[in-house]
């Protein structure tokens, strides 16, 4: 993972020798080259690794809470909320007050409003059924999804719509120092806590009558997860735009590795995730004439990838 960092710190449009990198290192770079270095490309790696361990956190867990091998971050639509927030700072300024920052700030803000219209669709008095949630989250990500439609609709201004057509394919080109501190905090926060209730993970999975019996309380353990899988997936989109599939193909291919249990499996999450993004965003930079947003690439490459594991690990998949 550290040889990736470096490696991405070696590449980009700006033709930088090896030793003028160094120099930068040394204190010796001009002051062009080392904003190069300190200022674009090694936050810009820094959180393409946050977000790829956060991402692929969340996916591990809500496909352990769901019992379902398809599960993603977006599967209760916070997301589609996410990015209808993000739009809505970029297309008519809402957020302005927080400046530079307003983007990110929507996107985190209407993901946990998100969250609570999903807890409150699916909530009855008998609780809050796990299908039922997952249905709630499949009709509200659709909404979300609509509305963000609608609102590129409605800008006329072409660098307007270019501005949110780009930042919902995915991509960590205006990340800074800042953005990664954010991040770290939001993302490490939530990825804490899952890991912290990896014993509790484990126990699900074997079904809610066993984990009851074992002394989980479900609908606790449910919540608190969830809340931090909101907060993992707020504060990755809100510094690097919509980026799906990670948090889809890295718990895949892991738990073959390393097996279903959810301690050792969270910790190699966290490293592949960010190994997966940080090479992701290199192929990125440099695959074409102009910057491919990150949130395609991981698409056209993870999906024949997975179908590849897939077919060959059929049978250990889950």
């Amino acid at each position: 993972m550290f040889l990736v960092y470096f490696c991405s710190i070696f590449v980009g449009y700006a033709d930088l020798s090896p030793s003028q990198i160094v120099q930068v290192w040394m204190g010796h770079g001009n002051w062009q080259n080392t904003y190069i270095i300190t200022q674009i490309r090694m936050p810009r790696a820094a959180c393409a690794a946050v977000v790829g361990a956060g991402l692929a956190v969340a996916g591990m867990a809500m496909q352990a809470l769901f019992k379902n091998p398809l599960a993603s971050p977006s599967v209760l639509g916070i997301s589609s909320g996410a990015a209808f927030g993000a739009n809505l700072a970029i297309a008519f300024g809402i957020g302005a007050i927080f400046g530079f920052y307003s983007v990110s700030v929507m996107a985190f803000v209407c993901c946990f409003i998100t969250l609570l219209v999903v807890f409150a669709i699916a909530t009855t008095r008998f609780g809050t059924p796990m299908i039922l949630l997952l249905l709630a989250g499949t009709a509200v990500g659709s909404f979300f999804g609509g509305m963000t439609s609608f609102l590129q609709f409605l800008v006329d201004d072409a660098d307007v719509l270019e501005s949110m057509v780009y930042w919902a394919m995915g991509s960590f080109s205006q990340c800074d120092w800042m953005d990664f501190k954010i991040s770290l905090a939001i993302v490490g926060v939530g990825v804490a806590t899952i890991l912290l209730k990896s014993k509790e993970l484990n126990l699900i999975t074997l079904g809610d009558e066993q984990a009851k019996a074992l002394g989980v309380n479900i609908p606790r353990t449910r919540l608190i997860i969830l809340i931090a899988d909101a907060l993992i997936v707020g504060g990755c989109v809100s510094i690097s735009g919509t980026i799906g599939f990670v948090g889809l193909i890295i718990p895949h291919i892991f738990r073959t590795l390393v097996g279903p249990n959810h301690k050792f499996l969270g910790a190699i999450c966290v490293l592949a995730g960010a190994l997966f993004l940080m090479t992701m965003d290199i192929v990125a930079r440099n695959l074409m004439y102009t910057e491919v947003p990150i949130g395609v690439l991981t698409s056209l490459l993870g999906a024949p990838f997975f179908v590849y594991i897939m077919r060959k690990k059929k049978n250990e998949i889950w």
